[in-house]
């Protein structure tokens, strides 16, 4: 007998990020002043059908020691034992196992983030926009959360008060996201 899978159980496709026309970065507060970085170098597996969001996935590798705000000294004080670690942890990902829509048309992921070895359940809302370029199916993923970089241990000893550095992280994304071959 054979048994043929219905459409709805079908994976979802599944879509990878095109770093050169995509942004992760990340926001903070040292010494009062406003700082912004950025990681260039992550890899995001996107399966997703609208149609079936229980089977979608979002899984995203960021590569620490890739990160970049322009400043040298800072970027490698921030790689350093006492903030990222990235001889240690040279990664943080993020892995959704649940993807929803919103009320307002948007849609949330929700999953677990590991940052210096430490995981915590973390929502991130996105926004998505479809496009067909050059006979390929590309999404354009948007959005933004908050952090709060001390409940994953970043900022140890004398980086672990808020005075100099501030708790809270902003991170915002803008991905384009194509279909694999």
């Amino acid at each position: 007998m054979l048994i043929c899978a219905s459409a709805a159980s079908a994976a979802p496709a599944l879509y990878s990020v095109d770093t050169a026309k995509s942004a992760l970065e990340f926001v903070f507060v040292q010494a009062g002043a406003q700082n912004k970085g950025r990681f260039p170098k992550l890899t995001v597996n996107f399966n997703f059908d609208a149609d079936n969001l229980a089977a979608s996935r979002l899984d995203v590798a960021i590569d620490l020691a890739a990160l970049d705000t322009g400043d040298k000294e800072r970027d490698d004080t921030l790689r350093d034992v006492d903030l990222f670690n990235v001889a240690k942890f040279p990664q943080a990902r993020f892995a959704a196992t649940q993807i929803t829509k919103t009320a307002t048309g948007g849609y949330e992921a929700a999953g677990t983030f590991v940052l210096r070895g430490v995981t915590r359940a973390v929502r991130v809302p996105f926004t998505l926009r479809s496009a067909t370029e050059q006979g390929r199916r590309v999404f354009y993923m948007t959005g933004k959360t908050l952090i709060k970089r001390l409940d994953f241990g970043v900022g140890q000893g004398e980086w672990k008060s808020t005075e100099g550095v501030g708790n809270d992280v902003n991170i915002s994304f803008n991905l384009r996201l194509v279909a694999a071959s």
